[in-house]
């Protein structure tokens, strides 16, 4: 059986910094940005995007849908 990976992308200027996603997260694969966005906010990103497994979880949570999640089979 193939397994699946997964990756995300955050859409950055859109994003509002409100760890909603990071804390949802069951592998740790994200992480608050150290700087800010165009509005100010520090951001959300894929620090460690080989730990994503896919689950959609932060996609999910996010309040205003700016995480899409790819899943791929390797």
């Amino acid at each position: 059986m193939a397994k699946i990976r997964g990756s995300i992308v955050v859409e950055i200027d859109r994003c509002k910094g409100c760890e909603v996603c990071m804390v949802s997260c069951p592998t740790g694969t994200i992480a608050m940005a150290k700087e800010v966005n165009h509005k100010g906010y520090f951001y959300a990103y894929p620090a460690h995007p080989e730990l994503c497994i896919g689950c959609a979880n932060c996609a999910m949570v996010c309040p205003d849908g700016v995480i899409t999640v790819y899943k791929t089979k390797i």
